[in-house]
């Protein structure tokens, strides 16, 4: 009978001890998900034509300057701005300025990181730049022919910067930009 007793006396406290104790779950990240990504080129009647995201919209620039556009991103509520100049013994002071640009956000940013953009086929170069924190701006980028031609752009969200809330967004539109970057052709005059 003791050994009745001792043997579950013993199962009671192994059982006890195997419970789990309460733990706070870890914290979650968002697990958004946007439409696989399907190009069409466009022409709008500038110096350059590139393909985009089906599912943005072309708009023009606030500033109403000719072949400077927005593509408005609606269902995620951000946009890729692009601005575009033409080359006039100015190459140097429009390089110098959009490698400033992503410098503005050295307050906010984590990290910012520039990758070297060489297509020799589209005669296409550049930087593009991606920004990591609650930085106004998640990615840029420039891209000129050297001789006639120089683009901008930025990635904006309508809503306050907060990094971990728009990391999938501003990955989905980094992609964009990098297809836009690879697509580029310029004109011929």
């Amino acid at each position: 009978m003791r050994i009745l007793k001792f043997v579950l006396f013993v199962m009671v406290l192994v059982s006890a001890g195997c419970k789990d104790d309460p733990r706070p779950k870890p914290k979650a990240f968002l697990a958004l998900e946007y439409p696989k990504p399907s190009y069409e080129r466009i022409d709008i009647g500038c110096p350059y034509v590139f393909e985009k995201n089906e599912l943005a919209k072309v708009l023009p620039s606030r500033n109403q300057i000719p072949c400077w556009i927005t593509l408005d991103y609606e269902f995620m509520k951000g946009s890729i701005f692009i601005t575009y100049q033409p080359v006039r013994d100015n190459l140097d002071s429009l390089l110098m300025d959009a490698q400033k640009l992503p410098l503005q956000h050295t307050i906010k940013a984590d990290l910012i990181e520039g990758d070297i953009y060489t297509n020799d086929f589209n005669q296409t170069y550049g930087m593009f730049y991606e920004i990591e924190g609650d930085a106004a701006s998640q990615a840029q980028f420039y891209l000129t022919d050297s001789t006639d031609h120089f683009i901008t752009g930025s990635v904006y969200f309508d809503r306050v910067p907060n990094f971990d809330s728009i990391v999938p967004a501003a990955d989905y539109l980094k992609k964009d930009i990098r297809h836009l970057m690879e697509s580029l052709k310029w004109k011929e005059e």
